[in-house]
């Protein structure tokens, strides 16, 4: 049985592709004109030649001063690959390794986990915090939000 030969040339997909061709084309040109007068606020974020910038949370600025970075030639008895990643580890790489489970990572890869306000080792979920810095963390972590600023005198809050 099968189809018959006409059916896998079929017209309407054809002008389907050449209309959306088109209209790339001119959402393109219009992005070009926005520029070209100065209008790049009305573009959308993907089209404006602006450079987005990134959120870090205060606790992952934090917590990112408490694990140092080095290099994984460093490292005595280190693992083969990345728990995040899964990518194996090479000399050069930067590597960050928790103070609490010693699991070592990627230090691109653990930045990006903290990015999403994770506060736990991605593999075993152990607290990056050690219970014994945890006051001062906590401390530098009010300090930073700016809360007490806001009221004033901290005593006040207090009461």
């Amino acid at each position: 049985m099968g189809f018959p030969v006409g059916y896998t040339d079929l017209f309407l997909p054809k002008i389907l592709l050449h209309i959306l061709t088109l209209l790339g084309f001119i959402r393109k040109f219009i992005s070009f004109i926005f520029r070209f007068i100065g209008l790049t606020d009305f573009l959308e974020p993907d089209i404006s030649s602006e450079p987005v910038t990134h959120f870090h949370s205060v606790s992952a600025v934090l917590i990112r001063e408490l694990l140092p970075v080095v290099k994984f030639s460093e490292l005595v008895d280190p693992p083969e690959s990345c728990a995040v990643c899964l990518y194996e580890f090479d000399s050069g790489d930067d590597i960050r390794q928790l103070t609490n489970c010693r699991h070592i990572f990627h230090r691109c890869c653990l930045d990006r986990w903290m990015d999403h306000d994770q506060k736990t080792c991605p593999l075993c979920r152990t607290l990056f915090v050690p219970d014994d810095l945890q006051a001062s963390f906590n401390e530098r972590l009010w300090a930073a939000s700016g809360v007490v600023d806001y009221y004033g005198d901290s005593s006040l809050v207090s009461t």
